[in-house]
């Protein structure tokens, strides 16, 4: 019964001599300045906008024009679908809207000649009308053939495959946008009375280790009941290359005693 004790003995002397004395294992009760400080509040940076890109047709990509992390332009072409059917009704639907128009032409002439009577003139013209209308529609499904960028950004995520075959409504690209960063965060609602847009405040970064100015932008109408907080937004004073999406820190407003 004693055998395990004197294993553990051995151990213990076989580390001792081992592990340097200067080596220690981390202490996780180890205080962090910032989070014991009564004054700073949590933040977390976000993009301006930012949003999914979805196909909105079923078929199959062609090779993708984006790639993880890749800075766009406003209407950048991201993705193309193949759309050989698709473009095959374009045609059609121009050729019948083509014919339409004829039999239109051709109707009113013999209208002037008496050939004709009135009701065979609005059937021809609601023919083209018709086939206007599926041309309009036509034309509207092969734009879907393209993913393009509503906004001049960023690819923070690819969500598809080359050559892959999707249904409507399949992610496909998140895309954030470029410019200076919002700063969201929740602040106790008894500093409701001393803050309103344009108000300073100073945002530390954990991964740069740097101070940046800011100013709320937007405070939420509704104070969370059982938090007792209220969600701000702020913006940045000026655009750092250095700051994404996603990175956190702290937030303190400035008082009297600043």
């Amino acid at each position: 019964m004693r055998q395990p004790r004197v294993e553990r003995a051995l151990l213990a002397a076989i580390l001792a001599v081992a592990l340097p004395a200067s080596w220690a294992a981390p202490d996780a009760r180890k205080p962090n300045p910032a989070m014991d400080d009564p004054g700073a509040i949590r933040v977390l940076l976000a993009s301006r906008l930012e949003t999914t890109l979805s196909s909105q047709m079923n078929g199959t990509l062609g090779d993708l024009h984006a790639e993880l992390g890749q800075k766009v332009a406003k209407n950048a072409l991201l993705a193309q679908f193949i759309c050989t059917e698709t473009q095959a009704r374009v045609k059609v639907a121009a050729a019948e809207l083509n014919m339409a128009r004829q039999n239109l032409d051709a109707k009113r002439n013999l209208q002037k000649l008496n050939a004709a009577g009135d009701l065979e003139v609005l059937m021809a013209t609601t023919e083209v009308d018709k086939t206007e209308g599926a041309l309009t529609l036509a034309r509207t499904q092969s734009g879907y053939c393209q993913v393009r960028a509503p906004f001049s950004g960023r690819i923070a995520k690819v969500l598809a495959k080359p050559h892959q075959t999707v249904s409507a409504g399949t992610p496909l690209f998140d895309l954030v946008s470029d410019g200076a960063l919002k700063v969201r965060l929740n602040v106790p609602s008894t500093l409701l009375s001393r803050l309103k847009p344009g108000a300073p405040l100073v945002v530390t970064i954990h991964e740069t280790g740097k101070s940046y100015p800011a100013q709320v932008s937007a405070i939420n109408s509704r104070v969370d009941a059982v938090a007792q907080t209220v969600e701000l937004e702020a913006r940045l004073n000026s655009e750092h290359p250095e700051l994404i999406p996603g990175m956190s820190g702290i937030a303190r407003f400035p008082t009297d005693r600043d």
